[in-house]
Formats: structure tokens, C-alpha cells, sequence
């Protein structure tokens, strides 16, 4: 199988490598690219567990092809805040104990972050909503969407 250059930028930086045109976008950024935040759950775009964001916009990167980012802009959760300085959002769900297993996390915070991004001060109904296509096994949501309006009320 012929392999394509593709030129994208990846959490804030211009990236180039090389893809079959068969390769999934979370494999790619797992396997290839040693940022395995973005976890690989069902596989068919049903549980979440691989969001990023592209162009700001969440998706299902199992379902993406790596090829279909070239010239767009990837946002994955080691993007999102440094270790020395984490984003609002994760040092909201640490301080609500919205993060336990940590499977749901990566992408859960990124659906937030495209939320919030879109809708600054959103209601409990419309968080709900939004992260509808994360599933969380463990938090029962509560957790979560108080971390998210936490950071909405700031």
C-alpha cells in the first residue's frame, strides 16, 4: 500500500508523516505518534473514548482516517494543558472528582472544551447534552457536569 505525506497541525504545532490511506486518525496519533491520551474504546464511534477535536469540532477519531486531517488543525488532550499548568477544565474535574477510572477523561474534557469554546456559560441541560456521546462508567455524570459548570461560572 502506497504511503501519502500529509502536513497538518497537531496541538498547536506543524506536523508531517507519512500515512497509509487505510490508517485511522487515533491510530495514527497513538502508534505513530506516542500520544496515547486518546484512547481507542469501541471502535465504531459509540463510546467516545477517542474525541479530539478537529478545527475545534469533536470527532470520533476511530472513524476519521488519518489522511482527512491534511491542513486541518488536531487538538488532543496532551494539547489541551502542560503538566506545570493544566487547562481549567482538568483542574476543575480533579477538584470535583470527575476523574476516576480516567478511560472517559481525554475525550470528555475535549467535548468540554468544544462545548465551552461554543457556549461560554451553558445550563446543566446543555452540558448533559453535549457530552452525550462520551460514555463514563464510573462518575455517574454528576461529577463531571459540576466540573464543567464549575469552569463555566468562573
Amino acid at each position: 500500500m502506497s504511503r501519502k505525506s500529509i502536513s497538518f497541525t497537531l496541538n498547536g504545532e506543524k506536523t508531517e508523516i507519512e500515512v497509509e490511506p487505510t490508517l485511522l486518525l487515533v491510530d495514527m496519533l497513538r502508534n505513530r505518534l506516542g500520544l496515547t491520551g486518546t484512547k481507542i474504546g469501541c471502535g465504531e464511534g459509540d463510546c467516545g473514548a477517542c474525541t479530539v477535536l478537529l478545527d475545534g469540532k469533536t470527532v470520533n477519531s476511530c472513524l476519521i482516517l488519518a489522511m482527512q486531517v491534511e491542513g486541518h488543525e488536531v487538538l488532543t488532550v496532551e494539547g489541551l494543558g502542560t503538566y506545570d499548568k493544566l487547562h481549567p477544565l482538568q483542574s476543575a474535574f480533579i477538584a470535583e472528582g470527575a476523574v476516576q477510572c480516567g478511560f472517559c477523561t481525554p475525550g470528555m474534557l475535549l467535548s468540554a472544551k468544544s462545548l465551552l469554546d461554543e457556549n461560554p456559560q451553558p445550563t446543566r441541560q446543555q452540558i448533559a447534552k453535549h457530552i452525550s456521546g462520551n460514555l463514563c462508567r464510573c462518575t455517574g455524570y454528576a461529577k463531571i457536569i459540576n466540573a464543567i459548570e464549575k469552569v463555566a461560572n468562573s
